[in-house]
């Protein structure tokens, strides 16, 4: 199991200094590369329970957004669109043909941009907890993304790493208030580009999730999802367009934490394992 990234540091991208790490070596194996993007206000070492999950069977790319972690912020303007061409940049900095991708949240988001804006680097997508539309959310969600302020972040995670590259609180605040604006205004994928997207794609919500469960459903449907014939038969006779994954009791934030249970499904998806029916007749 690997634990430290094989590679890691600062890369120019897009006017940025961007942070990133790999996990096992690229261009050595057939199999994709991995590429993990984390949710809103959060970093690579969020993500290490995904990276142990996967960096055993593939190359794993994981990095920080514009202002997040160890990526400091400009004074450019944030978008879902921005950060998925910050993604490919990398992708082509790190000399990745095609990757498969898998965002939770905002990261989510930010796959799909990904996927939608430069399709010959994806290969399939995993969307985990996130949304193509801002009405994707529930309202309360929104609503308590527009009432937080700098003052709520007083003493954590977000503010220590900020601080570390970038000492100033009042770059903070603005950090914090373009988070805002680009949280609460989300993006408006069409129902037709949904439909467009070239790469195969899991989509997976908790059914206490901050994302509607029939806004999961339509996004698993627009990407291809259901199955007439294996209604009828009963059975899968091949390997399905779409996958939708909906967990029980689970919320926006702890769904994040169960990759012991999703990473198998996940896996199962990436590597296009067929479909097995029990011999019960």
């Amino acid at each position: 199991m690997r634990t430290k990234p094989s590679r890691s540091g600062h890369l120019p991208i897009n006017g940025l200094s961007l942070y990133y790490e790999v996990y096992g070596e690229l261009g050595t194996s057939e199999i994709s590369p991995l590429l993990l993007i984390p949710g809103a206000f959060m970093a690579t070492d969020s993500m290490t329970s995904w990276t142990r999950a996967f960096a055993d069977q593939r190359a794993v790319i994981v990095f920080d957004q514009q202002g997040h972690g160890r990526t400091p912020d400009t004074s450019r303007e944030m978008s879902y669109e921005q950060f998925a061409d910050d993604a490919a940049a990398l992708l082509r900095t790190l000399h990745v043909e095609r990757a498969d991708v898998m965002g939770y949240s905002q990261g989510g988001g930010v796959a799909l941009q990904l996927a939608l804006r430069h399709p010959a680097l994806i290969d399939k997508l995993v969307s985990m907890s996130a949304t193509y539309r801002r009405d994707g959310w529930y309202p309360s969600v929104l609503a308590g993304i527009e009432s937080l302020s700098a003052a709520a972040f007083v003493g954590s995670p977000v503010e220590e790493a900020f601080m570390e590259h970038t000492p100033d609180a009042a770059a903070f605040g603005a950090y914090i208030e373009k988070m805002k604006v680009l949280n609460v205004n989300d993006q408006n994928i069409s129902d037709a580009q949904m439909a467009s997207i070239s790469a195969k794609t899991m989509v997976i919500v908790g059914d206490a999730d901050a994302v509607k469960p029939e806004h999961a459903l339509a996004m698993f449907k627009l990407r291809g999802g259901g199955d007439e014939e294996a209604a009828a038969t009963g059975m899968l006779q091949k390997v399905p367009a779409a996958r939708l994954v909906m967990l029980p009791a689970t919320s926006h934030i702890s769904i994040a934490g169960e990759s012991t249970v999703l990473a198998p499904m996940v896996s199962a998806f990436l590597d296009d394992v067929p479909p097995e029916t029990p011999d019960f007749f």
